[in-house]
């Protein structure tokens, strides 16, 4: 059994940045990558947002340096995930997939939020070469080119009107006749001219080549199949907090995000913080998620002290 002073679950921006911050504090820090070490971030390829990076940055080489600066910092990081938690009490217990048992007397939650796919093998064969679930993200890319984004809901018309502020062209790909977002972003939709509404749509095959996306075959609810030219697809159709594991013990609101305290990462269980994805069902950018990994840290710190 390991006992450890802050204990932190998941390697994206929040992650990463959480444990720079907790070990340049002195706080003994081990760190799970968990299954998809670097986040959401790696499945894109470059990322141009993020402060710092005039020409932009690599995703993976980003992640690479948030990993190196809080090892150097004194952060342990191990590849694999938590298979089990009990948090019922302080300190708490885990397991990793290992079956090694652990003992933390602080958690930090930053596992993130994985988006919500079709289900296609070709989604997968072009995923980060013109299939992406961020329009705020890679949306630039595709400035003055077509792209269609499916969904019916909030979320897609927001990717949307997002895209049509860049792209000479956007698909919407709707599975039924009406929208399921709310009357203010349908309005939205319906008032942009780029924006072009397939209803009773559903998506087939994401079509390209070695260079990536070039198109969609469509199947219309009356059997009639056939193909739009597109140089990118965006999903629109959500996203899945990964908050399985604690939610018997920490607050979730009805899409299973995280509930955190006021302006603050912490949760309803004493010792227990979010941070990045997994708590924020907004924003979803990078520079957020590192921001709130920096805040869940230096409540950790101010819980420790405490708690002497």
């Amino acid at each position: 059994m390991e006992n450890i002073k802050c204990l932190i679950i998941g390697s994206g921006p929040a992650g990463y940045t959480a444990a720079t911050y907790t070990g340049r504090a002195g706080i003994q820090t081990v760190l799970y990558e968990g299954m998809e070490p670097g986040g959401q971030l790696t499945t894109t390829t470059m990322v141009e947002n993020y402060p710092g990076f005039e020409n932009g940055v690599d995703a993976n080489m980003l992640m690479a340096s948030m990993k190196a600066q809080a090892a150097r910092f004194g952060a342990e990081i191990r590849s694999g995930r938590i298979a089990s938690a009990d948090l019922s009490s302080r300190p708490f217990n885990l397991v990793d997939d290992n079956g090694r048992e652990l003992v933390a007397e602080t958690l930090i939650i930053a596992t993130g939020a994985t988006a919500k796919y079709l289900g296609l093998p070709s989604e997968q064969k072009f995923k980060g070469l013109g299939v992406s679930a961020c329009a705020t993200c890679d949306g630039f890319f595709y400035r003055k080119k077509v792209v269609a984004v499916v969904g019916g809901g909030d979320t897609a018309c927001e990717e949307a009107t997002y895209l049509a502020g860049l792209c000479s062209k956007v698909y919407m790909i709707v599975r039924r006749d009406v929208f399921r977002a709310s009357k203010a972003m349908q309005e939205r939709v319906l008032n942009t001219p780029n924006i072009e509404v397939l209803w009773n749509c559903n998506t087939q095959e994401i079509l390209g080549d070695e260079s990536g996306v070039t198109g969609a075959r469509l199947m219309r609810k009356d059997g009639k199949v056939f193909d739009i030219a597109i140089d990118g697809f965006f999903l629109g159709i959500g996203h899945h907090p990964n908050s399985d594991l604690f939610k018997e013990w920490v607050s979730i609101d009805e899409n299973g995000y995280i509930i955190t305290q006021g302006k603050t990462s912490e949760t309803n269980v004493d010792g227990v913080f979010a941070a990045g994805d997994v708590q924020d069902p907004l924003y979803r950018q990078a520079v957020t998620a590192a921001g709130s990994g920096c805040r869940a840290a230096l409540d950790v710190e101010k819980f420790l002290n405490a708690h002497k």
